[in-house]
């Protein structure tokens, strides 16, 4: 028997995360810069990032403050407006973890560079520049650039609530076939 309208089944409101999906962020955590110490000499850091209700983690660096995880950890966007919250966490097997500073940092100027279709660009063009301020963790000026057709961020977040310590990461987006898109 084919569906017709009277016996089709109906397809709930809140539709599929594809339908809202607008594609994905891959943050790669490169390094940490002179991270706290919380173990007696060193620390056994790693970074823990959020948006919204997903909450990813890069793996541990055994006794290392200035560590390189270059590792890329990958956000589903379905709203541009969410802040991204970083956390670097010292691992402790007998304890619970300590915090080693966190940063939060905002997607839209990225997206805004994304939406202006300048994939075809010259390699190293700078599409644009987004300044460190109060509002922001930057710890220094953050280019738009546009890499082997491709637009990245390159951003070094100033830790807060630590007293020392950098996160640099890098920002790539991907395109999803049957999502909403940018």
């Amino acid at each position: 028997m084919k569906d017709t309208p009277e016996t089709a089944t109906p397809t709930p409101k809140s539709s599929s995360l594809m339908e809202n999906l607008l594609g994905l962020l891959r943050i790669r955590v490169k390094r940490g810069v002179n991270l706290a110490v919380r173990d007696v000499r060193s620390s056994d850091p790693y970074v823990v990032v959020k948006m919204g209700r997903q909450k990813l983690k890069t793996r541990v660096i055994k006794k290392d403050v200035n560590p390189e995880w270059n590792e890329d950890l990958t956000l589903s966007v379905t709203d541009p407006d969410l802040l991204v919250k970083l956390t670097v966490y010292d691992h402790d097997t007998f304890s619970k973890d300590d915090k080693m500073g966190d940063a939060e940092f905002d997607i839209k100027p990225f997206i805004e560079a994304l939406r202006m279709r300048l994939a075809g660009l010259p390699s190293g063009t700078i599409v644009t520049r987004v300044l460190p301020s109060r509002q922001n963790c930057l710890s220094e000026e953050s280019c738009i650039v546009c890499s082997e057709s491709k637009i990245t961020q390159d951003l070094c977040l100033r830790l807060r609530n630590v007293e020392c310590g950098e996160v640099e990461i890098q920002l790539q987006w991907i395109d999803l076939p049957g999502s909403k898109g940018l």
